[in-house]
């Protein structure tokens, strides 16, 4: 197996396993995938820096000309740092503080995606105070099913996210009246990892109708946010999700009429299949009904098995023919919830052997943490025939030394 020019086996002799390995080349074709699906509109992405929020990746994107979705005062200064300018800033999230309100309006960035009345006041009386204006476009909640996984599903009546879509028109009113306010946009997000287009639609078109309404109120609706979602293959025999080609298509069909600035909020189609976690057998158990891969890879490490039960492809990083049998693959760490895959056919595999783990690279370093004090794992980015740590493995002294003992304990 390979990153571009460059072997997975010759990496990890050199790094040491585990590790997240990323393409550029990947990452700059799926933002030029996404961008040539709204070709002919005023169109602006901005990754949804949730997905991966190394410094690297986001400046890779930056590069391109991309944007940020941010969700924190801390991704908004990864994103100010790694170069993508104040201007290309949409700041969603339920729960936006005042300190983290008032650093955006220093910075003066694009759009606040409001997601609550009271939200809306706060922001008001410190724009107000403050002698600035804050752009925003509610969070609508269209109260629609995206037909994926409970907890990454946003767009139901139920769920914690925006404004109901069923009384924007009265909170939009109250919006256009407040001082430090003004009204341009309207946004949504209805979940992730979406395998189906007929959600996206159904909610695109409540959005139309609505805007129409905003618009016929007396409100300069000009930016459309149509947030992210967008599923990706993690099973390449079973899960098909639609290109983003046809996505855009879909999407201008609905409502590019408009004439908005529209906003796309992808995270994970840019990244996802951009990064592989590299692991090494540690032992091959034969249980009592089942054999067990044992790698140096753990829940720690890529969470996403154990709190989603979501599926990853596993592989032999040097490909090999022969026979194969059904394996757990497991990790280190105390506890059952710490596997990878159940009975998954594999090679005979040994101690030593290099595995892969694919579609890793969102929503993988990002979530990691130091369980059972295990060292966060580095990160490589690869270009060409090259390749750069861009996140170091830390030193046991790096993770202790976070610790406190009070005066009584010295």
């Amino acid at each position: 197996m390979h990153a571009e020019d460059l072997s997975i086996s010759d990496i990890a002799a050199q790094v040491g396993t585990p590790f997240y390995c990323y393409s550029t080349d990947t990452l700059i074709r799926h933002y030029n995938v996404f961008c040539e699906a709204f070709t002919g509109h005023d169109f602006l992405l901005c990754y949804a820096v949730k997905a991966n929020s190394n410094q690297a990746i986001i400046k890779t994107l930056a590069d391109q000309g991309a944007g940020a979705d941010v969700v924190s005062e801390g991704e908004m200064r990864r994103v100010l740092k790694a170069g993508i300018p104040a201007s290309k800033i949409v700041y969603s999230g339920v729960a936006k503080t005042e300190q983290e309100m008032t650093f955006a309006l220093e910075q003066g960035i694009f759009q606040f995606n409001v997601e609550s009345e009271p939200e809306l006041h706060q922001l008001s009386r410190l724009a107000d105070s403050m002698g600035k204006t804050a752009a925003i476009a509610f969070r609508i909640n269209p109260d629609v099913d995206a037909k994926t996984h409970a907890k990454i599903s946003t767009g139901k009546s139920e769920n914690k996210f925006g404004v109901p879509w069923t009384r924007a028109r009265e909170i939009y009113a109250a919006a256009a009246k407040l001082p430090g306010i003004r009204v341009q946009g309207v946004d949504l997000h209805i979940g992730s990892q979406l395998t189906d287009l007929e959600p996206f639609a159904e909610a695109f078109r409540r959005i139309v109708k609505l805007i129409e309404q905003l618009r016929a109120d007396g409100h300069d609706i000009s930016v459309l946010d149509l947030g992210g979602g967008l599923g990706i293959p993690y099973d390449r025999e079973t899960t098909k999700p639609p290109l983003p080609l046809e996505y855009g298509e879909m999407a201008k069909n609905i409502v590019g009429h408009l004439g908005c600035k529209i906003i796309i909020e992808p995270g994970r189609m840019l990244v996802g299949n951009a990064g592989i976690l590299v692991s090494k057998v540690i032992y091959v158990k034969q249980g009592e009904n089942r054999k067990f891969l044992i790698i140096d890879a753990a829940m720690n490490d890529l969470v996403r098995p154990s709190m989603y039960d979501a599926y990853h492809e596993i592989v032999a990083v040097k490909e090999r023919d022969g026979p194969t049998s059904p394996f757990d693959v497991v990790g280190p760490v105390c506890e059952t919830g710490d596997t990878f895959a159940r009975e998954r056919e594999l090679p005979d595999l040994a101690g030593g052997d290099l595995v892969a783990i694919r579609t890793a690279g969102a929503y993988g370093a990002v979530m990691s943490f130091t369980y059972n004090t295990r060292r966060l794992i580095p990160e490589v980015l690869v270009k060409g025939g090259e390749y750069a740590i861009i996140r170091s493995r830390p030193d046991y002294d790096d993770i202790i030394g976070l610790d406190i003992l009070p005066e009584w304990l010295e």
